[in-house]
Order: structure tokens, then C-alpha cells, then sequence
């Protein structure tokens, strides 16, 4: 997934950040990268905010939630590594992103349901948007390369997902998880912070020439941070 090809791409020999008198400066080829990225990300986000609503409004059942949720996982791992340097890659991430979008109707139903429902809802939304946005300019004012973070973002995402199928395995056993539950979701929001770092950076200093790739990274940071805000404001406001 690291090497990537094709008219989504640009000319790597020319991409990486340049220097100039007055510091350090984004290429034109990453700028291009960057914007077709947030552009390809609005689109995805609305999208899937739409495929959420409409869970919302056909009842999805949770069982019906984790059919979608593995089938677009199914669609990152198998089908977008082969598309990504096609135009049928855009196809693909919109499925992906529809997807777990329409998997988010049960839980938010399940939040929304609540006397502060709504202002849980908002508050996560807002939240995640005010964390995107601040790492996101952080990075793009300081050109700052995070690739260092690599290493430990990768056993950081091993450590939470074992902790989760730990979880998942005592919860079966009547063993009540829910601080354990609450500290992941603390973990998840770290993590997602340090992704988008990572991934806003490696676009600026050249390592990702793939604005398709760009964006479902940037996604996945985006939705699993939303679920794990969602998941302590409810916790903390009492619900």
C-alpha cells in the first residue's frame, strides 16, 4: 500500500516540500494531492452522514450494523489495494465509507434515544472536528514529518484491538468491562490523534502521492474518533 501509481498520482520526483528563504514550503503537486484529498474526504463524509441517516430511519438491526461494518472492512483489506490506481478506487472508498456510515444508524439511534441525546451527538461531532482541524493545521503551518510515529501508532492500534477482543471475551464471561471499555475509548481518541498527524504529514512531505488512500485514512481516523467521543460524553453525562 505504500508504493502507488496511477492518474490519481503525482509526479513524486518533484513532490516532497521545498525550501525556500523564507522556510520551509508545500510543492505544488503535494497542495494538489491535499486539496483533491479534503475535497474526496467532504464528499465521503456527507455521504456517509447520509447512509447514517438512513439507518436511523429503516431501524438497522445490529446484526445487519456488523454485516456492514465487515463488508466494508472486506472492501479495504481485498478490493482497494487492487483499485487504488484506477478511477474505480473513488467508487470503492464511497461504498466503503456508505457503508460503515449506514452501520452507525443502530448506535445512534441508541444515543439519540436519550433525554440529551442530540447534545451527546453534537458534542462528539464537534469534537472530533475541532481535533481534525487543529492537527490538520497544526501539521500544514509547521510541515512537521511525524513518519517517526509509524513504530508506535501501529503497537498502539495491536494493543487496543487486542484489549478490545479481551474485552469482548470477558464481557461473554459476565465480567463487567465497562471502565475497561471507558479507557479504550480514551486510547482510540490518542490513537486517532496520532494518525492524523501521521497521515496529514506524510502527504505534505511526500510519502503519500494517493489522494484515494489519503482519504480513507483520514476517514478512519475521523469515524473512529467520532465513535469513541460518542461513547465517553454519553458515559460521562450520566448515560
Amino acid at each position: 500500500m505504500e508504493n502507488r501509481r496511477f492518474n490519481v498520482n503525482q509526479n513524486q520526483g518533484s513532490y516532497a516540500a521545498t525550501r525556500t528563504g523564507s522556510g520551509t514550503e508545500i510543492s505544488a503537486d503535494a497542495r494538489k494531492v491535499l486539496r483533491n484529498t479534503y475535497m474526496l474526504l467532504a464528499m465521503t463524509l456527507v455521504f456517509s452522514a447520509v447512509m447514517a441517516s438512513v439507518g436511523m430511519a429503516i431501524q438497522l438491526g445490529q446484526g445487519a450494523s456488523l454485516i456492514c461494518s465487515l463488508g466494508a472492512l472486506a472492501l479495504v483489506w481485498f478490493v482497494l489495494p487492487r483499485t487504488a490506481n484506477s478511477p474505480a478506487g473513488i467508487g470503492v472508498v464511497f461504498a466503503f465509507t456508505g457503508l460503515l456510515g449506514l452501520s452507525l444508524g443502530p448506535l445512534l439511534s441508541h444515543y439519540l434515544a436519550f433525554s440529551n441525546g442530540g447534545t451527546i451527538v453534537m458534542q462528539a461531532l464537534g469534537g472530533t472536528a475541532i481535533v481534525f482541524f487543529a492537527l490538520s493545521g497544526y501539521v500544514l503551518t509547521t510541515k512537521k514529518d511525524f513518519s517517526f510515529m509509524r513504530s508506535f501508532l501501529v503497537a498502539g492500534l495491536v494493543v487496543v484491538l487486542v484489549t478490545m477482543l479481551g474485552a469482548m471475551v470477558a464481557g461473554m464471561f459476565g465480567i463487567d468491562t465497562s471502565l475497561l471499555s471507558l479507557a479504550l475509548s480514551a486510547a482510540i481518541v490518542l490513537l486517532m490523534s496520532g494518525f492524523m498527524l501521521y497521515d496529514t504529514s506524510r502527504i505534505v512531505n511526500g510519502g503519500e502521492t494517493n489522494y484515494v488512500m489519503a482519504t480513507v485514512g483520514l476517514y478512519l481516523s475521523i469515524y473512529n474518533m467520532f465513535v469513541a467521543l460518542l461513547h465517553l460524553i454519553g458515559a460521562f453525562s450520566g448515560d
